[in-house]
């Protein structure tokens, strides 16, 4: 694989700080974000520079129980050829349900949820991830994610999960050691015994972020810094192979460039903690297999005498551990065979957990109805923030009343394409309700809808987008 260094999120907010900073090697952009034709000035001077930038997908699916859309594939592989990537990386997880495999609506999440660790989820990510890897042009790597949720009945722990998935298709896997924490504060799971089960070798790069805690449950906001309890996972991971990358993600809530640059060397020093750790234990084995093969040799005599005797070595015990399919024709066209029913049951299963989290239906059984509520509410706030972003004009035309409008919205109204679709139907819910009591918001917000999904196309020159949006500024003063 090869090496990376020390990396840092690109983010339109603190692009020229991430050009200035001092011992950055590479970045990661979010795929979905950029515009292979037109990419942002900021990533063609990094890679000018001879800055790697690794394009890294948000809006896949490849944990759903539907094969990855060609359409999603084609726009991945050209952001790997516009960015001269020398991979691309995804997640281990499910954005969408509902459809065609369940007879019901299709439902977006808008965020990140986990995948059952069962066997069928594992036989349909694995064809996923063949079909992905056929498409691209660059090898592929998926991530662990976090997780406020645990799914019933699962039949491996994380660290089996994603050594079978690297086992049967060589994909490699992005580890992202502040996931583990989160599991370990959510769902009650080891960090160390995830990393001991992993197949080291297969490892792209970590990420590293931050979060926060509120009433035990952990949030990975990528808001805040990286707390000691990550660091301190870096440092196991690191005290067992050396990471090709390190990389820390910020997506919001961006500090002073100089507090950024520290976090980086924080995160620089919990590598070379876990290294000293590691060279240490490597001269510690090599010292006690110097002892042992002169021990073997002053016994030997003992040894052959035992042997003679009849008497057997006791067999080591193999380590307990998930039966596998090797990545072989037969083994693919078996997966093959047993993914349609798989997918049939992921479906199902998926789309009764999304519908419960997005569109008020009961609780599946077996979940934690409190931690649901929990996800619930975190959906709902996540989704109102990014209509916020995708529609800036939003909160400017509501003011202090568009967030409490948002979230009263979206009890009733789940997402059922992007965020853009989303801020129109927001948009044109408020209109047609008539709460708007306020005509001068009325207007504007009515002006807002009709530019955009009227017959009058909406402007694509920048300057008019903000002389309107500074207009409806000034009129509110």
């Amino acid at each position: 694989m090869e090496r990376l260094g020390t990396g840092i999120g690109w983010r339109p907010e603190i692009a020229d700080a991430v050009e200035r900073m001092p011992g950055i090697d590479w970045v990661e952009a979010v795929a979905e974000n950029v515009c292979p034709g037109h990419l942002p000035e900021s990533l063609v001077r990094l890679r000018e520079r001879g800055v790697t930038v690794i394009p890294h997908g948000v809006s896949l699916g490849l944990g759903g129980a539907e094969r990855p859309d060609a359409g999603r594939l084609a726009e991945l592989a050209e952001r790997v050829q516009a960015l001269g990537a020398p991979l691309i990386t995804e997640h281990i997880a499910f954005v969408r349900a509902g459809g065609p495999l369940t007879a019901s609506p299709r439902l977006e999440a808008g965020h990140l949820l986990p995948v059952p660790r069962t066997r069928d989820a594992l036989d349909v990510l694995c064809e996923n991830v063949r079909i992905a890897q056929d498409a691209l042009p660059v090898p592929l790597a998926v991530e662990n994610i976090a997780a406020l949720i645990s799914w019933p009945g699962e039949e491996m722990t994380e660290g089996q999960f994603l050594y079978e998935l690297a086992d049967r298709t060589g994909v490699r896997l992005l580890i992202d050691v502040a996931n583990l924490h989160t599991n370990h504060v959510n769902r009650g799971e080891d960090p160390a015994k995830a990393l001991a089960e992993l197949p080291l070798e297969a490892i792209a790069y970590v990420h590293v972020a931050g979060g926060f805690e509120r009433d035990g449950v952990w949030h990975d906001s990528h808001a805040h810094a990286v707390p000691q309890p990550v660091l301190d996972i870096l440092t196991d991971l690191a005290s067992r192979v050396t990471p090709p990358g390190v990389l820390l993600e910020r997506d919001e809530n961006f500090p002073e460039p100089g507090e950024l640059e520290r976090e980086l060397g924080a995160i620089r020093g919990a590598v070379e903690k876990g290294a000293v750790e590691r060279e240490a234990a490597e001269g510690r084995a090599a010292a006690e297999g110097r002892a042992a093969a002169e021990g073997a040799a002053l016994g030997g005599l003992a040894s052959a005498e035992t042997s003679s005797s009849g008497s057997r070595p006791r067999e080591t015990p193999r380590a307990a551990q998930v039966p596998r399919e090797t990545p072989t024709r037969d083994g693919a066209v078996r997966a093959e065979a047993v993914a349609e029913p798989a997918r049939q049951r992921l479906a199902l299963a998926q789309a009764s957990l999304l519908s419960a989290l997005v569109a008020g239906t009961p609780v599946p059984e077996g979940f934690d109805r409190v931690r649901l509520g929990v996800q619930a509410r975190a959906l709902a706030g996540k989704r109102a923030d990014v209509v916020a972003k995708v529609a800036p004009e939003l909160p400017v035309i509501l003011g202090n009343g568009y967030r409490r409008a948002f979230l009263g919205y979206s009890q009733g109204h789940p997402m059922t394409d992007g965020y853009r679709r989303d801020a129109l139907d927001f948009a044109g819910y408020l209109l047609a309700d008539g709460r708007l009591e306020d005509a001068r918001v009325r207007s504007e917000l009515q002006e807002w809808w009709l530019e955009r999904s009227g017959p009058r196309p909406r402007s694509r020159r920048p300057g008019v987008r903000l002389a309107r949006a500074t207009r409806r500024v000034l009129l509110r003063r």
